[in-house]
């Protein structure tokens, strides 16, 4: 073991006035002597998701004290996708990424930490973790909090989405107020993450392919005492990792390690926010890994999870027939995941995995058998959207959509025609100067979509936006146009009434205006004024990129040779 970087903060005569703080929480000579281990995580009461963390990071810490360090625990924030939904708290999600990768880096490195275990359980908390950790490049595991088990009701499984699709069909008359009560009573029985292959449960799988994690953790249910058992033994193998030098987060974040958790999100019909949050985890390792390379990786690689919103099923389902193991030694099998990748056990995706139980065929298909040939997830390209854009296509009926755009410049003026039912069948809505300089924020939309679902319209009308959507979301929904409206993007162009065509068997979208007029509109065309001028949205706004590279706040990767 070289040098520990946490010697700069208790060795020497000059480091009295440290040893003092430290013995003021309780440390004595022994504790100080020994490797200084950061757990941070997001326990707390923001979310249900992150409320499994608590027994969790308790046994990890016992885990580093075990093998000879000294756990440090700290914690760092939560923006709740599901309390934040369908208003202005929305544009704080995909900022609250930046803020726990940063709070993370300024922790570890402030406090000058040896190694870390990160958890991570509502939607961005589990990218936020991952890119803290590569940008710190310490001996590193990160550990998913687990989902929620799903409800019961009227002899089927529920999830959240069930509530949000219930409003939807509440408005048409299709449900009576007394059984959408029911449904927001059962859907979540439990504390844990969304149970469907929403972003929470994708980012997790995505953070097995990649080798981040305790191999066949992420499917393990968030209530289940084996979780306990898992996070213990990321404790001595953080200690281990310590002692042999690695490998460290950058060494398992490699491009092939990128191209394994596209895979993952395609096989499984995983949430559209994964072409977000890959392209901002290789940047913190220095990789220019764009939507155009999620994308590439999507086209070739099969659906085989049957899994909500596009499937059946649920995060436990996956977990009682063998977990993401399944998943990963299918796609090993198949050359679809390089399984020579490195794991943070020190051995490979193929030596972990290769074992494991074979698809069941149900939840699971074979990947000789799939559901789709091509990947549940799609990026388009197009004139309406040169830079990309993204679809969940696991699901879909029709892959090809022609209609007239009705265009609205904000989210809620969206949500207030879908509430009114002041759209028709054959529409693409138009959501625009939602994006990550717009809104700022680049608002997740479930609360339209879903009611749009709910409504019966889910395939009947497209919806087009430079914001996103939820992991589950369902039906035409096409986000993360790109550039997007308010730096100049195509989007800014389009006017009620024009036609546009979406195909996304050939991962087209057109706007199917004569370039003579869109160039007439471009000459025409202004940026719309900020929305916020000052606190983080504005910060966020000066500094973000486009969604295509990640919608990151800085160039990675970052150095630090004061520890180096």
């Amino acid at each position: 073991m070289k040098k520990l970087r946490s010697r700069v903060t208790t060795d020497g005569l000059d480091r009295a006035p440290h040893r003092a703080f430290m013995r003021a929480m309780g440390l004595d000579d022994a504790a100080i002597a020994k490797p200084m281990v950061g757990v941070v995580s997001m326990k707390g009461e923001q979310t249900p998701c992150n409320m499994t963390h608590d027994f969790q990071v308790a046994a990890a810490k016992e885990g580093i004290a075990e093998a000879g360090g000294t756990p440090r625990e700290f914690s760092t924030i939560s923006v709740s996708d599901g309390i934040s939904m369908n208003h202005e708290g929305m544009k704080f999600s995909l900022l609250s990424r930046e803020l726990i990768a940063d709070s993370i880096e300024a922790v570890v490195h402030g406090l000058a930490y040896d190694a870390l275990i990160g958890f991570g359980g509502c939607d961005k908390t589990l990218p936020g973790v991952m890119m803290g950790m590569i940008r710190c490049n310490l001996p590193s595991i990160f550990i998913y909090g687990g989902s929620a088990l799903p409800g019961r009701f009227a002899g089927r499984d529920l999830t959240a989405l069930d509530s949000y699709e219930a409003v939807g069909a509440v408005m048409t008359g299709e449900m009576d107020e007394a059984t959408l009560e029911r449904i927001e009573r059962a859907c979540l029985p439990t504390i844990g993450a969304c149970a469907g292959q929403f972003t929470a449960n994708t980012m997790a799988m995505v953070s097995e392919a990649m080798g981040l994690t305790i191999p066949n953790i992420s499917m393990v249910p968030g209530v289940y005492s084996e979780r306990a058992q898992q996070s213990r033994r990321a404790g001595r193998l953080v200690m281990e990792m310590l002692e042999r030098g690695g490998p460290l987060p950058r060494e398992i974040v490699t491009r092939k390690a990128l191209e394994n958790g596209a895979a993952i999100v395609a096989a499984t019909g995983g949430s559209t926010n994964a072409a977000l949050h890959l392209p901002a985890l290789a940047n913190e390792a220095g990789i220019k890994f764009s939507i155009d390379d999620v994308g590439e990786v999507f086209a070739r690689t099969p659906l085989i999870g049957n899994l909500r919103p596009g499937g059946k099923y649920t995060a436990k389902d996956v977990y009682d027939i063998g977990g993401t193991a399944v998943v990963i030694r299918a796609l090993i099998e198949s050359g679809h995941i390089d399984g020579s990748c490195m794991t943070v056990t020190g051995w490979s995706l193929t030596a972990e995995y290769g074992e494991a139980n074979k698809p069941d065929g149900e939840v699971i298909f074979r990947t000789d058998a799939p559901i789709m040939r091509d990947g549940g997830v799609a990026i388009l390209k197009g004139n309406l959207c040169p830079d990309g854009a993204v679809i969940k296509v696991a699901g879909l009926k029709n892959l090809v959509f022609e209609g007239k755009a009705r265009v609205f410049e904000d989210e809620e003026g969206c949500v207030a025609a879908v509430r009114a039912r002041a759209y028709e069948a054959g529409d693409v809505l138009i959501i625009r100067n939602e994006g990550p300089v717009g809104g700022p924020g680049m608002r997740e939309m479930l609360g339209v979509t879903a009611l749009i679902y709910g409504q019966g319209m889910g395939e009947k009308v497209a919806l087009v936006t430079d914001g996103r959507f939820s992991g589950a979301t369902r039906g035409l929904c096409i986000g993360y146009v790109s550039p997007e409206a308010v730096v100049g993007g195509p989007l800014g162009l389009v006017k009620t009434g024009d036609p546009i065509r979406i195909d996304a068997a050939s991962r087209r979208m057109d706007l199917l205006v004569d370039d003579d007029e869109l160039a007439r509109r471009r000459k025409a065309w202004t940026a719309p004024p900020p929305r916020h001028r000052a606190g983080a949205l504005a910060k966020y706004a000066k500094l973000v990129g486009q969604a295509p590279g990640g919608a990151v706040t800085h160039d990675g990767a970052a150095q630090w040779p004061w520890f180096d």
